[in-house]
């Protein structure tokens, strides 16, 4: 890969969707990717005071955060001994496109068993909006995320259905309103759609989700950004006292832990401090290839 030009992740991320979108297609596309494929460009940190610099995509282009991304990209970066892992944490701090992140991986016997991050400042954008006959709420974890009870059972089952239903939400939201956040205008819009439901109200309070993000893309985790989303609109309700875990599943039984460390302030209005912990693993090392006669070329997706 060539390096991604610009002096802040922003700025490579606009350079990554003008010069390098091939590339994002080539990896995410069938047959080499499906429509629910994620990756990211690794690159340099904006300066000294971070270790690495990260531009995720996915179906439909480059998000703004990613926090089960995160948690892979420092599994891997010291995993691989690109960075150095030093027992029993080390610290890693990232710039992705929503802000720096700072991270601590646990490590035994040099491998790292989790990774926990603490997020950008999460707020409460908008509560009780209807869309599609529903109620949603909307915060910023890194993006903005549409919080919905779900009118079905998060189970694999019906993920197709909330596909469907997380798409007409987003163009609901997006049809009534702008989501802008107010100190940076390329974070924006509704990126995902969490439809969650309650498990036990604890404590640990425990939920679980699924999360429909870019292009009808459902996230296999809990989804990290969300979760801290989530959490600003729980500290606000009161539901979750400050300090307890929130234990977040997915749809496939993943989970992360999470919680409100601090407050807050985004342009005047209150915010808080959340950590996100959870742990990737390691599935292989892949070579691509793209055949100048292919006739499919970068790929195609079907959904």
């Amino acid at each position: 890969m060539p390096p991604l030009e610009g002096a802040t992740i922003l700025e490579k991320r606009r350079f990554a969707l003008e010069r390098l979108d091939g590339v994002r297609r080539l990896l995410v596309y069938e047959p080499r990717g499906h429509a629910d494929m994620y990756g990211c460009f690794v690159t340099e940190p904006e300066d000294g005071g971070a270790d690495l610099g990260v531009v995720f995509f996915h179906n439909a282009g480059y998000s703004t955060a990613c926090g089960h991304g995160t948690i892979a990209l420092v599994t891997w970066a010291l995993e691989s001994g690109l960075l150095a892992a030093e027992e029993p944490e080390t610290r890693v701090v990232v710039d992705v496109p929503s802000g720096r992140l700072e991270t601590v991986a646990r490590v035994e016997r040099g491998a790292v068993r989790s990774v926990r991050f603490r997020n950008v400042p999460a707020y409460v954008e908008a509560e009780g909006l209807l869309a599609e006959g529903l109620r949603a709420d909307v915060a910023f974890g890194g993006a903005f995320y549409a919080s919905v009870t779900s009118p079905l059972p998060v189970r694999p089952r019906n993920v197709p259905e909330l596909i469907e239903l997380g798409r007409a939400v987003k163009a609901g939201l997006e049809a009534r309103r702008p989501f802008v956040h107010p100190e940076e205008p390329e974070l924006r819009d509704v990126y995902g759609v969490m439809f969650w439901e309650r498990v036990d109200p604890g404590p640990p309070l425990r939920q679980r989700n699924v999360t429909v993000f870019a292009d009808g893309e459902v996230d296999r985790s809990p989804c990290g950004s969300g979760t801290s989303a989530r959490l600003a609109l729980l500290e606000g309700s009161g539901e979750l006292p400050r300090g307890e875990e929130l234990v977040h599943e997915s749809v496939i039984g993943t989970e992360f832990r999470a919680r409100v460390v601090g407050d807050a302030v985004v342009a005047g209005r209150p915010a808080f401090v959340t950590e996100v912990e959870g742990s990737a693993s390691r599935t292989g090392s892949h070579e691509f290839v793209l055949d100048p006669s292919d006739p499919l070329g970068e790929g195609f997706l079907l959904r």
